[in-house]
Parts: structure tokens; C-alpha cells; sequence
């Protein structure tokens, strides 16, 4: 940011990587974002280099250079900063001396695979909407006996007690007795999105794992291993977040 920029004050929040721009609107309507002196109660203000803003009385950091990072999550961890219930955590499992980071899009309890790990709240908003288009890969073990003319359906999206899937492409790996392994393909990841829709066609879940999201693969990468993606990389992608 240059001294003539400006910029939405939960944009600036999310690029230091204390929050994601959604985190940051939640923080100023519970009254936590304070403005050159002034408690906030909207969202809707626009920042620049000379603005102090704190966050529950302290001074926010400046923004950091964007970093990435794949990590390979496994089942039984939480994607959350806080569970009421202290079960684990992705966050509690990473090492101490990284930065605050937060990550894009979730993996439930349950799931595993590619989890995306960055300081930058923009940059995870921007990898994280549909409209950027980033392909998410999975592979399902499921119950059951599998007709593929029903997942074949799945291509044109599909509607699920009112709520609309875009089109997922799923393919038949393997047919074993009692279970299968199928690949799917999607753009959009919403809340359980893959277990939700496989319920419908009536294939209980019993192993979810992320491949893909993006350019980016899970590969050899070991179970709560780190693996930081390049500037160069990240920057090809996204261009200046």
C-alpha cells in the first residue's frame, strides 16, 4: 500500500492474517475494531497507511508478504483456531514458530488429505471463492454397490433440500465387495459438500480424502507434514494479492 492507497478496513485486517475479512466484519460489529481512537460499528470504512487501528486495545501488524503452505491433514483434527471442547486441532499440531495462519477452506473432522495453510486472510479469500475457479479433488471410500448412471447425474449439479450443487464429476475407481473408491471433481466446496451429496445417491462415506485443490496435490506429503509453496508460485497464481 502506498501513502495514496486505501483500502476496507476488514481487507486490511485480513492481509495482516489475523482474520479472514468475514472474521474481521464479525470482530467490528462485536465491537472489538477500534479506528484512530473511535470504537467501529461498520464495516463499510475505508483505511490508509496513517490509520491506527487496534484490535481489543492493541495496535494491528503491519501486513506481512503472503505466504502458502500445503499440509497434509489427517482424520480426528479439527480445522478451527478454538473448540470449545478442546478436542485437537489442526492449529494445535503445527509448529510453534509459524505466524498466526488460517486456513483455506475446511476439512471436517472426519476428512483428510490437502489442507491449504496461509498468513494472508485476502489471499484465502480469494483462493477460496468460486468464481476463481480452483478445482477441488477428493477420493471417497463408500458402502455399497455403486450405479454409475447415478453419478453420472452429478454432472449437471443437483439440488438437495433446497440447497444447489454445481457439478461435480465423479468416476468408479474400484468396486470391491462391500465398498468402492470413487474420484470426484468440484468447484465450489461447500459445507460437506461431497458427503452430503453421496448421502443422497445413498453411498455412506467411511474414508474422504482431498487430493487436489488448485495447482496444488496432496502427493507424497506425510500426514501432518508442512510443505510452503514458493512466492514465485504464489504469485503466478493469484498475481498481487
Amino acid at each position: 500500500m502506498t501513502k495514496t492507497d486505501s483500502e476496507r478496513i476488514a481487507k486490511r485486517l485480513a492481509r495482516t492474517g489475523l482474520c479472514s475479512r468475514r472474521e474481521g466484519e464479525r470482530w467490528i460489529s462485536e465491537g472489538r475494531v477500534m479506528l484512530d481512537g473511535k470504537v467501529l460499528k461498520s464495516p463499510a470504512v475505508t483505511v490508509d497507511v496513517h490509520s491506527a487501528i487496534k484490535v481489543d486495545g492493541k495496535l494491528i501488524p503491519e501486513p506481512a508478504e503472503p505466504r502458502l503452505w500445503r499440509y497434509h491433514k489427517p482424520a480426528g483434527l479439527l480445522t478451527t483456531h478454538h473448540d470449545p471442547q478442546k478436542r485437537p486441532t489442526v492449529f494445535t499440531s503445527l509448529p510453534s514458530q509459524l505466524p498466526r495462519i488460517i486456513s483455506i477452506g475446511r476439512l471436517d473432522i472426519n476428512s483428510e488429505g490437502l489442507l491449504l495453510l496461509t498468513n494472508n486472510g485476502d489471499l484465502a479469500r480469494h483462493l477460496e471463492l468460486p468464481k476463481t475457479g480452483l478445482v477441488r479433488r477428493y477420493r471417497a471410500r463408500v458402502f455399497g454397490t455403486v450405479d454409475v448412471s447415478r453419478l453420472e447425474t452429478l454432472r449437471t449439479g443437483i439440488n438437495i433440500n433446497g440447497i444447489k450443487y454445481g457439478p461435480i464429476f465423479a468416476t468408479l475407481d474400484h468396486q470391491l465387495r462391500s465398498n468402492a473408491w470413487l474420484s470426484l471433481t468440484l468447484r465450489e466446496g461447500k459445507n460437506r459438500e461431497v458427503r452430503r451429496v453421496l448421502s443422497y445417491l445413498e453411498l455412506g462415506v467411511n474414508r474422504l480424502i482431498r487430493v487436489g485443490y488448485g495447482p496444488f496435490q496432496l502427493g507424497k506429503l506425510a500426514p501432518k507434514a508442512l510443505a510452503e509453496i514458493s512466492p514465485q508460485r504464489i504469485q503466478k497464481l493469484v498475481g498481487s494479492p
